[in-house]
């Protein structure tokens, strides 16, 4: 098995086959936005599937994809990470508004580590961007 050091990082391109085989049930709005060149778009969408997810209660795939997430994030070129961090990680307040206190709980303990902080910075920053003087 070659070394993970050594393995090239995930480009766009292949991050969008990874994404199709993970989120079967979107693979085709998947596959249109990739088609158009759009890799924002279907990180959009696989957010917007999650919440989704989460009105139905469905947890613990909200989780495995979010670990899915992660191994992309880990792997991926600066141009995935930076999409990942700015649209998919910052989605999780908009996520929190779709769960109830023991899912949010739930959902964040399975967020990786380094996801969590982003998330945590992320929401930092807008409170000082956003907050009244």
């Amino acid at each position: 098995m070659e070394n993970v050091e050594n393995q090239e990082m995930i480009n766009e391109n292949a991050a969008v086959d990874y994404l199709i085989i993970s989120y079967p049930e979107i693979q085709n709005e998947i596959a249109d936005l990739a088609a158009k060149q759009n890799f924002a778009g279907i990180i959009q969408i696989t957010v917007d599937h999650l919440k989704s997810l989460l009105i139905e209660s469905k947890t613990n795939i909200v989780t495995q994809r979010i670990k899915m997430m992660d191994w992309l994030y880990r792997n991926g070129t600066y141009s995935v990470k930076h999409i990942i961090e700015n649209l998919f990680i910052r989605a999780f307040g908009s996520l929190k508004k779709h769960t109830s206190g023991n899912q949010w709980n739930e959902m964040f303990q399975y967020l990786p580590i380094e996801f969590q902080q982003i998330h945590l910075n992320h929401v930092k920053l807008d409170q000082r961007l956003f907050s009244k003087n």
